[in-house]
Formats: structure tokens, sequence, C-alpha cells
């Protein structure tokens, strides 16, 4: 019997995938691609005449730590079973299957298999929904006996500014697209790749219900242009197209400048879409409306309490205090809707923190109501977007003046850029692994950063190129915060303990300085310590916002088991636990100074750690400008022709801690706009 089941086996392992008793392939190498959750899975293939020889597979645009650690085990179990019919890899099945998809493509081509061809449809309007980035998407697609005649997304909850609400968002102009190239190749948006990979497989469903081949229309060809050199001669170029660099396409579109406007992605927002929507303002009529008095000089002593290292620029961040309510207007002017403020922490008054309609609070995907607005006037206005666009080289004149640039578009085409003055808003470096080696010893990796995945300091590589100054900042807008439940975040009642077991922070803090606190003790992760008492939570608030149960983190009959279970000293944690419950019984934090009514014993039958890691969306430092958003070299003096805002330039604005929700985008709009006035009027 074991001889048989072995003959069976290799007679198996010699069938083509097709099913055929032989496999029949032209030898060669053959690539392949498959649309995956977050990006384009590439195949290549090798075979011989009779058996596939070697697989590859390109999977590094998927998610981290899941899509990305598809590519090895897929190929070597594809090759071991010289088919596609293998498991998916667990957690990644939308990877996985791009991955076999692209690999049967190189097998069919190398067998001379056909694409399908489109099929007939059955008339009507079909619905299907399918997971998008931020909840479920829901399109209808109408099919007369032929083709499809209409794509609609009829319900989801997708993030504005970058699945929905300008003209290149995918929920925009992908229906439209499709319906044109009857295809379900056309182009994903790039920096919105879940929002189009859903509308693309519920289409592909609707397809299939409607009796047609779905296959066909993922195979469709869509013609595209030819790669080649393009050129363009304008008064400003603006380099990314977040924040800092739709205020200064703005503006400079408003002075009466040619202006192109240059961005890395398919869709603009950058960081800022992602974000809360929060901007800091001082004196606006939005606090007077909730009885707050405000002064830009008030916001300036706030923000300058915050220089422990001496390094923050007093002329950047007043400059900045004193215009702060007249740019929040600036933005109201341009169809940016301001609801109301919130506090930068509930100790602290008065409220400066003000909320763009439907936000507030700790959430994020509100900042498009920022970039959505910007992007729409600047288009509709008449100026131009090179989308899908990387810049990569300043150009300069023989004095040394910044004239222009290099780019290159996802195509190939090769661009060049003349211009009288550049401004780079090209975002940070927080998905730049080795900018960020600076800070490994308490930020081992920022794979979980919520910003965009192309933030990883494209314009300080540029800047320095021709002669600009870098500086390393001492620290970067840090959170520790359990990627399950989020936990820690922001003004906790519960204990929170470093990896050594020590506590180290008044844990009922801004969210900043509570991680500012764990990365000055040099500590990699942190811990929520809290317990169960009588059958109740301590403090339940953080285990229970997103659903986790308390059993799906360790948890002890004892602190001193718990301990063990999370790899910490017994005796510190024990002795930190007794130390905050001796603060708890007593009324007062002599540690570190909690309010009363915060402290709360960590004392009950069971007692849980939640552990918290440490991820960055904000980085600091980066190029120097003055307040004139001048690009300063190494000397401190301004490079001609060169101006920055944003992230990309964030020295002086801030020192190792971020001090508040608001400030990053209000400085990035504020300077973008000075960075245009200045580079338009020459000066």
């Amino acid at each position: 019997m074991k001889k048989i089941l072995v003959l069976v086996l290799v007679l198996a392992l010699a069938l083509p995938v097709c099913g055929a008793a032989e496999a029949a392939y032209t030898p060669g190498t053959y690539t392949a691609g498959a649309q995956g959750m977050l990006s384009t899975v590439e195949a290549t293939v090798t075979v011989s005449e009779s058996e596939i020889t070697a697989v590859e597979i390109d999977s590094s645009g998927e998610t981290a730590g899941l899509g990305t650690e598809v590519a090895v085990p897929l190929g070597e179990a594809i090759l071991a079973a010289q088919s596609t019919q293998v498991d998916s890899i667990a957690g990644a099945t939308v990877s996985s299957d791009a991955a076999k998809a692209a690999v049967q493509k190189c097998l069919d081509e190398a067998a001379g298999v056909e694409a399908p061809a489109a099929s007939g449809y059955i008339p009507g309007t079909y619905t299907a929904t399918v997971k998008g980035c931020r909840g479920e998407v829901t399109v209808e697609t109408t099919f007369d006996e032929q083709s499809i005649t209409d794509v609609k997304v009829t319900a989801h909850s997708e993030t504005y500014g970058v699945g929905y609400g300008t003209s290149t968002a995918p929920i925009d102009a992908l229906p439209g697209q499709i319906v044109e190239h009857q295809s379900l190749a056309v182009d994903s948006v790039s920096g919105a790749t879940i929002t189009s990979a859903a509308i693309k497989q519920a289409v592909a469903q609707c397809a299939t219900e409607a009796g047609g081949s779905a296959e066909a229309l993922q195979a469709a060809a869509v013609e595209t242009a030819q790669a080649g050199d393009e050129t363009y001669d304008v008064d400003v170029v603006v380099v990314g197209a977040g924040a800092a660099g739709l205020s200064a396409a703005q503006t400079a579109l408003e002075a009466g400048a040619n202006v192109l406007l240059v961005e890395k992605v398919g869709v603009t927002g950058g960081s800022t879409a992602r974000s809360g929507g929060k901007i800091l303002g001082a004196g606006t009529p939005w606090q007077t409306a909730q009885g707050f008095t405000d002064t830009p000089e008030l916001m300036y002593e706030y923000l300058m309490s915050f220089d422990r290292d001496g390094i923050m620029d007093e002329d950047l961040v007043r400059t900045f205090c004193e215009a702060s309510a007249e740019n929040i207007q600036w933005l109201v002017d341009r169809g940016v809707q301001i609801q109301d403020v919130e506090p930068i922490h509930s100790s602290l008054t008065p409220w400066r923190v003000h909320n763009v309609v439907g936000g507030g609070g700790q959430t994020d995907g509100h900042g498009g109501q920022f970039t959505a607005p910007l992007t729409n006037l600047y288009e509709q206005s008449g100026g131009k977007v090179l989308y899908n666009c990387r810049a990569n080289e300043l150009l300069t004149d023989e004095s040394g003046a910044v004239v222009g640039l290099k780019a290159e578009k996802a195509d190939g085409t090769t661009v060049t850029v003349n211009a009288g003055a550049v401004i780079l808003a090209t975002g940070g470096y927080a998905h730049n692994e080795e900018m960020l080696a600076k800070y490994n010893d308490f930020l081992p990796t920022n794979v979980n950063s919520g910003v965009p995945k192309g933030n990883v300091g494209d314009g300080l590589t540029m800047a320095v190129a021709v002669g600009a100054k870098n500086f390393d900042a001492p620290g970067l807008q840090l959170v520790y915060v359990s990627y399950d439940c989020y936990c820690g975040i922001n003004e906790e009642s519960g204990l929170i303990v470093s990896e050594d077991g020590e506590r180290v922070v008044d844990e009922w803090s801004y969210q900043s300085h509570v991680a500012q606190a764990l990365a000055d003790a040099d500590s990699t992760c942190g811990y929520y310590i809290t317990a169960v008492k009588d059958g109740v939570c301590v403090e339940p608030y953080p285990m229970l916002q997103w659903g986790v149960t308390m059993e799906q983190v360790p948890h002890a009959a004892s602190i001193e088991e718990l301990a063990g279970l999370i790899g910490m000293d017994a005796g510190t944690l024990s002795a930190t636990v007794a130390r905050y419950n001796e603060l708890c019984a007593a009324g007062e934090d002599a540690d570190f100074g909690k309010p009363a009514e915060y402290m709360i014993p960590v004392e009950g039958e069971m007692y849980y750690a939640f552990r918290m890691t440490p991820g960055s969306s904000v980085t600091f430092g980066g190029l120097q400008i003055d307040t004139g958003s001048h690009v300063l070299d190494e000397n401190d003096e301004p490079i001609p022709g060169l101006y920055a805002a944003g992230e990309v330039a964030f020295t002086g604005l801030f020192d190792s801690e971020y001090p508040c929700c608001g400030m990053a985008i209000g400085s990035a709009v504020y300077y973008g706009r000075v960075a245009a006035e200045n580079a338009v009027a020459g000066k």
C-alpha cells in the first residue's frame, strides 16, 4: 500500500495545473501580476517543457508582517506541488490569492492557454458587498447582454479625501474607468489601494452573478500611453500634496503664478487626510463661542514649555502662534468646515484644538476635510497635479540656486520641471527604517504607523544633496498603545509600567507625555496593569473600547504570577503595584502628581497586563527653515529658490515631545502659505 501511495503522489506531481495528462510548456521565464490587498503582487515563473523549475513571488507592497510574508512559503508550496492549487497563508488570504493568480497567469501563458474570453451577461443590476479599508463597501453593477453599463458605490465608510471626495479617489474615479475600459485591469489608485481592490472585487462578484466571466474582465487589456520624457516650465513647483503642499499650491495659484503640484501617489492628502482632522489656533471665534478666552501669547508660552533641549526656534513658534487664528480662517474661506474646540488635555485650559465637522476626541480619518476641499478648489481653479510622480532630484544652476527638479512617473516617464522656485512639502520619514534607526532604543520598528507608506524622507534626501542642513531631532511624536484595543493612549486612570515593571509617569496626562516618559526609560514597550475585583474590572475603559476581552491578554491570580507571564521581574512589579496602591490609599500621588480622583488601586481576584508598543506618525527635525520658509544651508543661509513647509521641515517647531494635537497640521498650512507667498514674490 505504501508503494502505491508514493506512485500516486509522483504521478500527481507530474500533472499540469490544468489537469491534463501531461504538462506541455514552452520553456522559458514568464512574469505576471495580480491585484493584492495593497499592491500588485508580481510572479516570475520559470518552466521546462514538462515542469515548473522556479517560482519567485514579490509581495513586498502588501501589509507588513502579513501579506509581505506569503512570497517564500507560497513559492515553495507551488514548486513542490507543481500547481497553484495550494493552501493560502492564514491571515493573508487576499495576498495569497493574488500570488497564486499571478503564478497561474504565467503558467497559462507558458502552456499556450488563452485568456478567458468575455461572455455575455444576464441583463440587470447586481449588488455585492466586500471589505474595504474602514468597513464594508457595497457596489451596484449594471449589465446589458454584452457589457457593463454602470458601476456605483452605494454604501461605504471609507476615508474622506483618500477613498472618496476628490477627482482621483477610487470611489470617484474607478467606477467610470471600469465602464470605459470594460476591464478590471484598470490601475488601482496608489495611496488608496485597499478601497480600489474592494471596488474591483465587488464588480467581479457582480459579473459572476450576472453569468459573465470575472476572469475575462480581470484579463481585459487596458491601453496605456507610452512612457516618454515630459518637460514643464512653471513659476512654482510644489512637491507633495498634504496640508503644506496644497496650501502652498493654492496660495501660489491665487497670486497669479503658473503652478505645478507633483504628488507621489494617485491621490492627495498625505498624512493629513489620515489624521484626526485637528488644527491649533488661539483667539478664534470658535473658542469664544464655547466660552474660552485665549491669546497667541498664551499659546506661545504653552508650546515653548516643551523646549527642554533648547532647540525650539522662538521666532518660528511665535510667528505661527500670532497667525494661527487667521490661518484657520483662511482654510474656512476655502471650504474647510470647523466644528468646535476641544482641550489639549482635560487638565488644561483654554481649549484650543479645533476639530473639523464630524471629528473630535481620539480618532482618525477626518483630516481629508482639510485636504479634499483644497484639492478640489485647486483643480477647479485650473491648478495642475502630476499624480503618481516621484520627485527624486533638485536642479541647480552654476550659482547653487535651485531652478527645478527631476521626477519619474509610475509608468517610467521622466519628468523635468524648470521652475523659478521649488517648495518641498514631502512629509516626514516615519516609514524609513534607516532614518528612524537613531530611535531604535525605544522604537525598534514603526511598521504599524498609520501614515502613508511613501513617507520615507524624499524631500530631506533631495535637499541635503544640494547643501541643505538636516537636523536629527532628539525625539519624535510617540504613542504607546495596544494595537488590539488601543488602551493607554490618553488620560488613563489605570497603572502603566515600563518593560522593567517600574512606574515612570502620571498616567492621566497627554498621550505623548506618557509615551515620552516610557521612551526616556528606554522601554521598548509598556504595560497597562489592571485587576478584576468582585467580578468587575477596576478600570475597564481601555480594555472594552475596541472589543478585546479580558481573557485575551495575560492574566493571573497574583501579581507575581502575572510578572512571570510577561517576562518581568516579579519583585519589581510587585513593589510597583504595592507603592501605587499605597499612594491610592493616601489620596495623593507623591511620586508623579496624578490627581487623586484618578488614582484607582490595582487589587482584586485576577490581574491583567495589556502590552503597549510604540509607534509614531509625526517625525521631528529635518530641514531648517526661517520664518519666510526658506530652506537653510549648513551655514544657516537661505538656499536661493528652495522653500519648505510641513513635516519635511519641522526643525525648531518641536523638541522631543509632541505638545498637542493640531500643531503639525496648523504649522504645515501656515508655513506652506508663507513659502508660496515668498516664492511667487521672489523673496
